[in-house]
This record gives structure tokens, C-alpha cells and sequence, in this order.
């Protein structure tokens, strides 16, 4: 979804954009051909050394200026690899998992990117921080209009993420089943990749009239504008709702998503509920019913959510790539 805000902003201010890629989820290949770039598959199954192997070889045919590496397998020679073709290099990196990055531009949008030590050529721009939040073009526009905090939430946005594959949405609705749910109208977002979407639907058949689980959304941000509250994975999305003001319950349902929720925890964006398996159906349930009645609580988030996430970021980092591009030009 980042990469994706990349593609938007971009809009072929330096020419086409390709999406290299092992997903061939037809949902998501239909999203990235939608924003504008070409769709190209790489095999799944590939071993590392073939999956460098073949990009590079497609790079060399595309004569891609800027490669941007986001993901947990490219180390730091498949980064050397990439500029030694003659390809500009972004990496986007949420830990200081490497000893070495060999990029022209290193980003890193989470809240504590600040104080981590990355080590990198002396030439290298390093954009840290939320300032650099990659959003889509829908956030921005629905940020214009302003969240209203109501005394009193009735209106719920559940969203797990794209796959959820230990079925914490499950999770999710049988702890909304412990509420006074007669006033609340409950919206479940499950991923085109969810693997448990029977069992949600069984589930969901307690709240008729009050609960929609939705399977195709395309566009978040009008869902987001709509709750008073969420209930959200700790990953990217917690960015989309700091950009609108939409106060949330996080869970942890990946170990990299520990990092960013803890964060945003601290600083009051989202109330951080931690690791899902260790959260119980009671707890979650107390800890939605006690925001439900909380406008103070909700209000201080939204204003800390928004304050954190102005929304420009993609374009600060359009502008780093397209600045680099003129100086190495020059």
C-alpha cells in the first residue's frame, strides 16, 4: 500500500512506473495497474539469488532510472547489486535490521526512526519519521474533512489487515458481542487475502442489521471518515487513521508491527492493546466499551493522530527522489 502511494504521487512525472513482485493476488495486481504502473510477476517460489538474478535482469530491459526496495529479503548485496546495474536506489526499512545500506535514499517512517543508527555511504539521503508517512491520495483528501468526536462512539471500524492469518478479526467480533451493541453499527473490513472468510460471515450473523462485513473495499479512507473508533492491526494503517483523526484499539498481529505500536502507544495516538494471542476476548472487549463513553480520551487521540500525520509525506519523498535525480543529473 505504500509502494502504491509512491505510484500516485508520482504520476509520471519521471516516466512509467513498473511493480516487480511475487503477489499475484488479482485484487491487488487490479489495484497497482489502476494507480498507473505496470504489473510484473516474478516467480514465488524463487530462491533469493533467483529472484535478484531475474529483477536485475528485468531492470537492465526496462532501464528503470529509480528502484525502490521495500521488504525484509533484499540485504545489503542485492542493494549493491541494484545500484551496480546503474539504477538509483530507495530503500524503505523499518528496522536497523542491516549493518550496512548501500542506497541514494534511505526512509524509514516510523515514530522512533529518529534515534535509530543506520550505517550508510556518506552520500546517502536518510529521510526519517512520520513527516514521510506514505499515504494515498484518498487520505489526503479526506483529511480536509475534519473528524468529529461525538460524546458518545457508536460507530466501529474493524480492519485486520489484508490476510489475517491467525483470524484475529474473529477475535475482534466476539469481543463486540460482550457490548450493549443495540446503538452500534459495526463495519468489519476483511482482506481480499483473509483465508477465514466463511467464519467471519457465521459470526457476523449475530448483529443483523448492525454488523457489514465488507470483502472488497477499494477505498479505506471514506470507511475511516465514517467511524468514530477503529479497531486496527499496529501496521501501516495506523498512519491512515493519525491522518484522519480516528481515534483506535491496536493489536499486534506481526512481529514487526511491535516497534510502531508501542510507539504510537506512548505518544497517545492509539490505545495499544500489545500481542493479540495475549490480549483476551474480555480485555479487548473492556478496552472498546471504556473509549466508546471516553470523548476526552478520543479527542486527545484524534488531535495527537492528526499533529503526527500532516499527510505530505509522499510528496516530501517524490521530491527527494526527483532532487537527487537533477543533482546526480548535474
Amino acid at each position: 500500500m505504500r509502494c502504491l502511494a509512491l505510484v500516485q504521487a508520482w504520476g509520471g512525472r519521471g516516466g512509467p512506473v513498473w511493480f516487480l513482485t511475487r503477489c499475484n493476488n488479482p485484487t491487488l495486481r487490479q489495484r497497482i495497474q489502476a494507480a498507473g504502473a505496470e504489473f510484473l510477476s516474478l516467480a514465488p517460489d524463487a530462491s533469493a539469488h533467483l529472484d535478484k538474478e531475474s529483477t536485475l535482469t528485468l531492470l537492465a530491459e526496462l532501464k528503470a532510472a529509480y528502484v525502490i526496495l521495500d521488504g525484509y529479503d533484499f540485504d545489503s548485496d542485492y542493494q549493491r547489486a541494484v545500484r551496480a546495474g546503474g539504477c538509483r536506489l530507495l530503500v524503505i526499512d523499518d528496522t536497523v535490521r542491516l549493518a550496512h545500506y548501500d542506497a541514494d535514499i534511505l526512509l524509514n517512517q516510523n515514530l522512533g526512526a529518529t534515534q535509530l543508527k543506520y550505517d550508510c555511504n556518506p552520500e546517502t539521503a536518510v529521510l526519517l519519521g512520520p513527516e514521510y508517512a506514505l499515504l494515498r491520495r484518498e487520505f489526503i483528501f479526506w483529511r480536509s474533512r475534519l473528524h468529529t468526536v461525538p460524546e458518545t462512539a457508536r460507530k466501529i471500524l474493524v480492519t485486520l489487515g489484508g490476510s489475517d492469518p491467525d483470524n484475529v478479526t474473529l477475535k475482534v467480533i466476539q469481543a463486540l458481542r460482550r457490548l450493549e451493541t443495540s446503538r452500534l453499527h459495526i463495519r468489519v473490513v476483511a482482506g481480499p487475502a483473509n483465508p477465514h472468510i466463511d467464519e467471519l460471515r457465521d459470526a457476523s450473523a449475530v448483529f443483523p442489521g448492525r454488523l457489514e462485513l465488507l470483502t472488497a473495499v477499494a477505498d479505506m479512507a471514506p470507511l475511516m471518515a465514517w467511524a468514530d473508533l477503529a479497531v486496527t492491526a499496529a501496521g501501516s494503517t495506523c498512519w491512515e487513521l493519525a491522518c484522519l483523526g480516528l481515534p483506535a484499539v491496536s493489536l499486534v498481529i506481526a512481529a514487526n508491527q511491535r516497534a510502531l505500536a508501542g510507539e504510537l502507544g506512548a505518544a497517545g495516538v492509539v490505545f495499544n492493546l500489545g500481542w493479540h494471542a495475549e490480549v483476551s476476548v474480555e480485555r479487548l472487549a473492556n478496552s472498546v466499551d471504556a473509549l466508546l463513553f471516553s470523548s476526552f480520551r478520543r479527542l486527545r487521540m484524534s488531535q495527537r493522530g492528526r499533529a503526527l500525520v500532516d499527510g505530505k509525506g509522499v510528496e516530501r519523498v517524490v521530491s527527494a527522489l526527483l532532487n537527487r535525480a537533477s543533482m546526480q543529473a548535474a
